[in-house]
């Protein structure tokens, strides 16, 4: 009876360590952008040729040199506001795992200089509707940073506090509240 109950044991132990062996998971925060090229889900970090500059997928951010620092923005340096991230090649970092992928920087800058296009690189999604090749990624992207425009109207639609003049150039109606019925 001892011995049935021995290998009873042991057989629960060998399947709980089976069991044990067959799950497993995969923590992957970030998902690709729209404009990521397809094909390649797994990978955390794009090198931008054109701009100098990398994307971290996992964080949703640029890596980029500002000065002698390098900074992590999830907006790219006002000078490349325009820059077109769906026309624009991504080098997939599919040899780096670590956290700083401008570890390298200066050898990716030689391989892949400005202007550099590889293979033919299909985007994860399409460009939103409504936008073309020279809007820039703060329109195209919910992250958005940048300081926005004020946009001043030069017409006479009043104040927004519903006791504008509207279009009206008169003085003397609509001021009044006993004018009013």
């Amino acid at each position: 009876m001892k011995t049935l109950k021995l290998i009873a044991f042991g057989i629960a132990l060998f399947l709980a360590s089976a069991t044990q062996a067959q799950i497993s998971f995969s923590v992957h925060l970030g998902t690709p952008p729209q404009w990521g090229p397809e094909g390649y889900s797994g990978a955390r970090y794009y090198y931008l040729p054109d701009v100098e500059a990398y994307y971290d997928v996992q964080t949703s951010r640029f890596i980029y040199l500002d000065g002698r620092t390098w900074v992590h923005r999830t907006y790219l340096p006002a000078r490349y506001r325009d820059y077109d991230l769906y026309n624009g090649y991504k080098v997939v970092m599919t040899d780096y795992h670590g956290n700083t992928p401008y570890q390298y920087h200066k050898q990716y800058r030689v391989k892949y200089a400005r202007g550099y296009r590889g293979h033919e690189q299909r985007n994860i999604g399409r460009r939103p509707e409504g936008r073309n090749e020279h809007q820039s990624y703060r329109q195209n992207n919910h992250s958005n940073n940048y300081p926005q425009k004020v946009i001043e109207r030069k017409d006479n639609r009043g104040n927004g506090n519903q006791n504008g003049r509207g279009n009206d150039d008169h003085n003397d109606r609509g001021n009044n509240k006993k004018d009013r019925k």
